[in-house]
């Protein structure tokens, strides 16, 4: 997305922030409709969201917030859940674990029940913590670290963890016969990237792939990867595993286009959102595979209605995040109502009837059907494989 456009979105989400669906519950970062609520003599469920809105992974947060906004409202028009209205409080947190706790005790001081977050891995494992010390629900639309599960009992999530990832792609690659020579370059300073190189090369193994070369780096060394591709290409890497996000990425394949590299490349979800980084050019993104559980390109009703509907409201097209955290919202509606909960509960009863009821949830969404969740907040879904093709996603067998 140009940064024209991604403005304009932000503009947008923050001027349908003001207002939710056909309740008097008006959203705002500091709280105000919780006045509001209390002058109209209204309960509400009270969501929160946390993610990055501005910084190097803005279109994850802001297409999240976005996505949540747009289900909220659909919710909210058909009568709310249980016949209470939701309230929705959005806090960017830039991705930072320090900045995501902070935005925490804001939606906390507001009054949050539910929390729909953090968006990443890092931000969200310290977010953990603090809502299971508190006892509030928390499901995440994106964060795939089991760092943010493991010993937390209220956190679920609704993308693919890490390891399944890692797992998942190394078998995509051999079934499919893309390559059998196989370079990686991977965040070893990120719990995301290293969690998913780990369950990859495992796999690989398994699946009777070579890895040629595995070549590290870190946040403080993410701008200059030509050391690291040369030794790929040195090494006869066919194919590129690149389990890191789109910013660096991009990076990486502008940088091996000017060695003259072209291998296979192929991201997890990650990558998502490589085609709208500024100045980049989308044409060098050209048959970069990636396993993600939504494709824009689906053809089925409630897909296109999600898409036409983001397109129309905020501009571009949504990415798989928003689709998660768009499913996020109704997994939690149905959660609720299946607990046959009313927002005069307290938080604490709302997270221990939601840790039950969520198990026995069988949802179909846009990120995939027949969603169920574990005991150690695992969601079991089928992933989807889409390749870049004329700079869009097209779905692939």
């Amino acid at each position: 997305m140009k940064k024209k456009l991604l403005s304009l979105a932000l503009v947008s989400a923050m001027t349908a922030s003001l207002f939710v669906g056909c309740g008097d519950a008006a959203k705002s970062a500091d709280g105000n409709d919780q006045a509001t609520e209390e002058a109209a003599g209204e309960l509400t469920w009270k969501i929160g969201g946390i993610g990055p809105t501005t910084g190097g992974a803005a279109q994850y947060g802001t297409g999240v917030m976005n996505a949540i906004q747009i289900a909220v409202d659909e919710v909210n028009a058909d009568g709310g859940i249980n016949g209470y209205q939701i309230a929705f409080n959005f806090q960017d947190d830039e991705a930072d674990a320090q900045k995501s706790v902070n935005a925490y005790n804001t939606l906390k001081d507001w009054g949050m029940q539910i929390l729909e977050g953090t968006v990443t891995s890092g931000a969200c494992t310290a977010v953990s913590a603090e809502t299971y010390n508190d006892r509030i629900f928390q499901i995440t639309p994106s964060a795939s670290s089991t760092d943010v599960t493991t010993g937390h009992d209220n956190s679920f999530q609704i993308c693919f963890s890490d390891p399944n990832q890692g797992t998942v792609s190394a078998d995509y690659i051999a079934d499919n016969g893309l390559a059998a020579k196989i370079g990686i370059i991977y965040d070893s300073s990120d719990t995301y990237s290293s969690g998913v190189y780990q369950n990859f090369a495992t796999e690989t193994q398994a699946k009777g792939l070579e890895i040629v070369a595995t070549e590290a780096f870190t946040s403080d060394s993410k701008t200059d990867f030509t050391t690291q591709l040369q030794k790929c290409k040195d090494a006869g890497a066919e194919l590129l595993f690149l389990p890191f996000y789109y910013t660096e990425a991009a990076i990486v394949l502008t940088q091996a286009n000017q060695m003259d590299y072209a291998p296979i490349f192929f991201g997890v979800d990650g990558l998502d959102g490589i085609l709208s980084v500024e100045n980049f050019d989308v044409s060098l993104a050209e048959g970069v595979y990636l396993l993600t559980p939504f494709a824009a390109d689906a053809e089925d009703e409630a897909t296109q209605s999600f898409v036409s509907k983001y397109e129309e409201q905020f501009g571009g097209i949504p990415n798989q995040f928003a689709a998660d955290a768009y499913d996020g919202v109704y997994i939690i509606k149905e959660a609720i109502e299946s607990a046959n909960l009313t927002p005069e509960a307290s938080n604490e009863e709302i997270c221990e009837a939601l840790i039950s009821a969520i198990q026995s949830v069988n949802y179909n969404g846009l990120t995939g059907e027949n969603m169920t969740w574990n005991a150690a907040g695992e969601v079991s879904k089928d992933p989807k494989a889409v390749v870049i093709q004329n700079g869009a996603y097209v779905s692939v067998q």
